[in-house]
């Protein structure tokens, strides 16, 4: 490839995060908006225009940019994905002589230039080079009206050429076959990593283009219930299999949840393991946790790894039943990845040399300080034989997705490197465009964007222990700007197996109102453990860990007991599915309320065709009230009008005028108000218009 100076400058693209080193995230259906400087020498006026296409596809879709108003040489364009698949996108911009030309006829004209033949035939010939790229292009009925402009304009005067200049289906045209020969285009260095993922990988010489992730759309937009199969019956002295799972399945399914979260299902090792509340000694018949796994010894006609499942689960053609089932419902399994194994696992028979070792030869446990974790073997991702380490953790992924598992929440990806994880994504979604990938990374905030950034679909967060109302506006506003929200797909979860916060565990039935509301509708995508729903908050000694974790045994549960929040839930789920402005999340605001105990957030469409107005108690013990502040820039209103809000939670229906509106919420009774805005028609009882 020659290389020639660039006739443009292209320069400060947004978005574009380290050069392009990672790609943008999207979902089908979403538009993605970029800006750049693009400027030139010289008084010759410029053209941009931004460019995509799907990767390994030859041809470019574009659309033109425009610049920013006084935006001082910024420009701005706009394209949009409508596959589920990886895109890469750039800009184009170039010396524009049909503009510069009009331009300059045009000051010439104004002027009262007495010679303007020169310029006539100039004009002439860009319409006829213009007409031989039509011609190339196929497009004969353009190019003949090309030439047939390029003719009258030869034989006009001044104030004819002048109107011609200007005729819009010329200037269509010219901006339909411009002259690019001299064009200048956006590329970037290519990433190290792409050596390991690219087959072949490409010559050095290659243009490399920013790459956009399109995601399908329960990639943002999903309900995730989470259990465990072998508590599904919620009995105490015996496990459940994969065929009793259905009735949970149907409950979930009931309350509007559209993911079944599964957590390790395969073969729990014997070697070292672990018995009620994480007790070391282990009596006769206790289940173990399914985080240590692997058992060879269990004669698992798999193999007793990873591509096998727990024989007391059932078998393969078990799980396959139960996944055919989940998805008759419209529902998908996620299954946990957990790169962890037990002693008894066949990765430490067969490649001892995957993990770490101690002095006198033996293979480390895992530890975190000061946990210890006797029935974990951690791999060594860096040993000497890591490339088949790497490549047999791929496969892993790819035998389950092949199997019709196309979700998998990965667990603790923050202490393997994020090289693995690249290479792993990438390959898994090159077969398979439609895998997600959740991390499951509570550590470092730069760490949880790097991973994000490495090709995780979705990614834990710190919501979980985010409860005063500074403290959630801080942090959301962080996650809702384009230097995160670009890569950063927030999944919620008020709680999980491991984790049971100090609010839940004090605030009774009503936190657990107040955190599903917060937990549904700040962000598109969510999770809950089963539990939650029951208000279960009994814990360990000041610990936010659960008492009796049936990561430890079975657990015994009453799926109806008095005081649950399902018909809650069910109704928040519904709220989800049936208003768009809830979809998406760089949608959210915060506004003004008159109250440090009460949050008031609004989520809106693009079209602002649906607007929610959310008002909820940050307090469980008492009654909070105050004066919220709607913005009426999102009514479309004036500050003396009157407008309908419609509480979905309750179907009341209140008319409230101006800005400044009264509300008052109670912990047992209304923790929250989801309005939905009704614009005033042409009465002040007729609200046909609801957004």
């Amino acid at each position: 490839m020659t290389l020639r100076p660039a006739t443009v400058i292209i320069e400060n693209i947004s978005p574009l995060d380290s050069g392009g080193r990672y790609p943008l995230k999207r979902i089908v259906g979403e538009s993605l908006h970029v800006e750049a400087d693009i400027y030139k020498d010289g008084h010759d006026l410029v053209s941009a225009r931004l460019k995509w296409r799907r990767v390994g596809v030859p041809t470019w879709q574009h659309a033109p940019m425009s610049p920013v108003p006084n935006g001082n040489d910024r420009w701005r364009g706009e394209c949009a994905f409508f596959e589920n698949a990886p895109f890469e996108y750039t800009i184009q911009a170039w010396s524009d002589g049909f503009r510069t030309w009009q331009h300059e006829f045009d000051a010439k004209f104004k002027a009262s230039q007495p010679d303007l033949s020169t310029e006539t035939i100039e004009g002439a010939q860009l319409a006829e080079a213009a007409s031989r790229r039509a011609t190339q292009a196929r497009h004969k009925f353009d190019a003949d009206r090309l030439l047939q402009i390029a003719a009258e304009i030869r034989e006009a005067g001044p104030v004819d050429v002048h109107a011609l200049a200007h005729l819009p289906e010329l200037e269509a045209l010219m901006a339909t076959y411009p002259d690019l020969s001299e064009a200048t285009e956006f590329w970037i260095e290519p990433p190290a990593i792409r050596a390991l993922v690219e087959t072949p990988p490409l010559p050095r010489s290659v243009p490399r283009f920013p790459r956009v992730t399109v995601d399908r759309r329960r990639a943002l937009h999903a309900a995730w219930y989470e259990f465990f199969p072998r508590s599904a019956e919620g009995r105490g002295d015996r496990g459940s299999t994969f065929r009793d799972c259905l009735q949970r399945v149907e409950d979930a399914c009931a309350m509007g949840f559209d993911v079944i979260y599964f957590p390790p299902v395969h073969p729990i090792g014997m070697s070292a393991r672990k018995g009620r509340n994480n007790s070391v000694s282990c009596q006769p018949g206790e289940p173990g946790v399914p985080y240590a796994i692997g058992n060879r010894h269990q004669g698992c006609p798999n193999g007793g790894g990873h591509c096998d499942v727990a024989p007391e689960l059932g078998t393969l053609e078990d799980f396959d039943w139960l996944l055919g089932e989940i998805k008759a419902r419209g529902m998908e399994v996620a299954l946990d990845f957990a790169v962890n194994c037990s002693p008894d696992h066949p990765y430490v028979s067969d490649h001892p040399d995957w993990f770490f070792h101690r002095p006198d030869g033996t293979i480390k446990y895992a530890e975190n300080p000061p946990k210890k974790y006797q029935d974990v073997y951690p791999l060594n991702y860096h040993n000497a034989d890591w490339r088949s380490l790497w490549e047999e953790l791929t496969r892993v992924v790819v035998f389950w997705a092949r199997r019709g598992v196309r979700i998998f929440r990965v667990d603790n990806p923050h202490t393997k490197p994020l090289a693995f994880w690249e290479f792993l994504i990438a390959k898994v979604q090159a077969e398979f465009p439609d895998a997600v990938f959740l991390s499951e990374a509570f550590t470092k905030p730069k760490m949880m964007l790097a991973l994000a950034k490495a090709g995780f679909t979705q990614s834990y967060t710190y919501f979980t222990w985010r409860n005063s109302k500074h403290e959630l506006i801080e942090y959301f506003t962080q996650l809702t700007s384009p230097e995160m929200s670009d890569f950063f797909r927030p999944n919620l979860w008020p709680n999980t197996p491991d984790i049971l916060p100090v609010l839940l565990q004090q605030g009774g039935r009503a936190a657990f109102l107040m955190r599903a509301v917060l937990t549904t509708l700040l962000s598109p995508v969510y999770g809950i453990y089963s539990g939650f729903e029951l208000c279960e908050n009994a814990a360990l000694p000041n610990k936010e860990e659960y008492l009796d974790s049936e990561k430890y045994q079975w657990k015994e549960r009453d799926w109806y007991a008095p005081g649950n929040i399902k018909g809650f839930i069910t109704s928040l789920n519904k709220i989800r599915k049936e208003n768009r402005a809830l979809h998406t999340f760089r949608n959210l605001g915060f506004h003004t309320v008159e109250s440090d105990s009460i949050l008031f957030f609004s989520k809106v469409t693009d079209s602002r065709d649906n607007l929610l107005l959310v008002a909820v108690s940050m307090d469980p013990y008492q009654p909070q009230s105050g004066v919220v502040h709607v913005p009426l820039e999102l009514i479309g209103c004036g500050n003396d009008e009157t407008y309908q809000v419609h509480d979905l939670l309750t179907d009341q229906r209140y008319l409230w005028r101006g800005a400044r509106n009264f509300v008052q919420l109670h912990p047992d009774e209304r923790i929250a108000h989801i309005f939905r805005v009704r614009r005033k028609a042409f009465h002040e009882t007729d609200f046909e218009t609801y957004l």
